[in-house]
């Protein structure tokens, strides 16, 4: 399998770091997801079925390497007080909890909409930043967090009921029974 792995490096690994660096736009990080990537696809080449989607595998592991990453490496930014869903301490926990519960629903989109989500929502970029970031046009990079959005409202939705107050913000939620859920 070895001489199959450097076939593999030697066919992707250019077009990989060019992949990963559009998205993290740091080429020393890309070198190093591009390096988690590969050592995902030496671990794991036994398993794959299809030697014919070897491509779209590999890109899948780049992709989620890239969501990891932001995942596990960008702090999350407080949400402003007056958007805060929770004012008091008392309800840290629960507040800890629902942003694990989030951040797993985020990361189930599918990875394109995940990345423009967290960028736009965790990082605070704009849509022109994304759109540099990720090499696209701010067209498409509006509809990429815009979808995205749309895609994680209607996941919340199937999973929990919510209450808001008058002005529309959030005051409380209760998972709906049977729903696919990440929020325990």
């Amino acid at each position: 399998m070895q001489h199959d792995l450097t076939q593999l490096w030697m066919e992707y690994h250019v077009k990989l770091h060019d992949f990963i660096e559009r998205r993290v736009s740091d080429p020393m990080l890309a070198d190093d997801i591009l390096q988690d990537v590969f050592i995902k696809i030496h671990a794991n080449i036994e398993h794959l079925e299809s030697k014919e989607k070897i491509r779209a595998w590999i890109y899948k592991i780049a992709a989620n390497a890239i969501i990891d990453y932001y995942r596990t490496h960008k702090p999350v930014t407080e949400l402003p007080e007056t958007l805060s869903v929770f004012g008091d301490d008392s309800r840290e926990e629960e507040r800890n909890e629902i942003m694990t519960g989030l951040l797993s629903i985020i990361n189930s989109l599918p990875p394109h909409y995940a990345t423009a989500v967290m960028m736009s929502e965790f990082e605070g970029l704009t849509q022109q930043a994304i759109a540099s970031r990720l090499g696209l046009s701010l067209s498409g990079a509006k509809s990429r967090v815009q979808r995205g959005r749309a895609l994680l409202k209607e996941r919340l939705l199937e999973c929990c009921r919510f209450e808001f107050d008058k002005r529309g913000r959030p005051i409380d939620y209760e998972r709906k029974k049977g729903g696919l859920c990440c929020v325990k």
